[in-house]
């Protein structure tokens, strides 16, 4: 058991955690199965008798396994997370910058695709309408009419998205395959624009969501 604690520390990445290549389809049920093998091996009640450094060592890895498993399960953070690795910094949408929103209790930092930005202006003078008729009880149901109309055809917008994103998954799985670092760069170009525009589109969404809540 030490040496496979000891092996696990020297892992450098998520991928290898679970002996995956940086690709973007993975097999989710073939790495839960993985996932679980190894959380058994790090189980705490395997470690009772140990010495302490020892079971803090297994704690630390068990959580780092954790934090793999997470990430890679999930598409969008598997793919936010490899392009990481990849050297991209993806500030508008990576979680720490979330976090750190929250903390300071500030609105983060969201790039506004230029295509949007006309829908996206109407849209922020609907709500702040919708927002000033709630202040004063009164109720428009054309504005209401109008804001479900544009949840709808945002979320149209991440439907289609996250078709996009799927066809850039395969273009860079293809690319890893061939070890063409041109078409490799090409993927990654165009993930982190539709990673952006979704994320906007998602946080448009969610105004809209509040904004309607009774």
């Amino acid at each position: 058991m030490r040496v496979f604690v000891l092996c696990l520390m020297s892992i450098p990445n998520y991928f290898e955690f679970f002996s995956l290549p940086r690709k973007l389809n993975v097999d989710t049920a073939a790495l839960e199965t993985a996932f679980y093998a190894q959380s058994r091996k790090l189980h705490p009640d395997r470690f009772a008798s140990k010495p302490a450094a020892e079971q803090e060592a297994a704690l630390e890895q068990a959580s780092q396994l954790n934090d793999a498993y997470r990430t890679l399960k999930e598409p969008i953070a598997r793919t936010e997370y490899l392009l990481s690795l990849e050297g991209v910094q993806m500030e508008e949408q990576s979680r720490a910058a979330t976090d750190a929103a929250r903390a300071t209790n500030t609105a983060k930092k969201q790039v506004a695709p230029p295509e949007l930005l006309e829908e996206a202006f109407e849209l922020n003078m609907q709500l702040e309408e919708m927002r000033m008729n709630r202040k004063m009880g009164e109720d428009d149901p054309q504005l209401t009419k109008d804001l479900n109309a544009a949840k709808a055809n945002f979320e149209g917008m991440l439907a289609a998205a996250q078709s996009e994103l799927e066809k850039l998954w395969n273009a860079w799985d293809a690319a890893v395959d061939a070890d063409d670092s041109a078409a490799k760069d090409a993927a990654k170009a165009a993930m982190v624009a539709l990673l952006n525009r979704r994320s906007y589109i998602r946080n448009l969404v969610r105004d809209v969501n509040e904004a309607l809540e009774p």
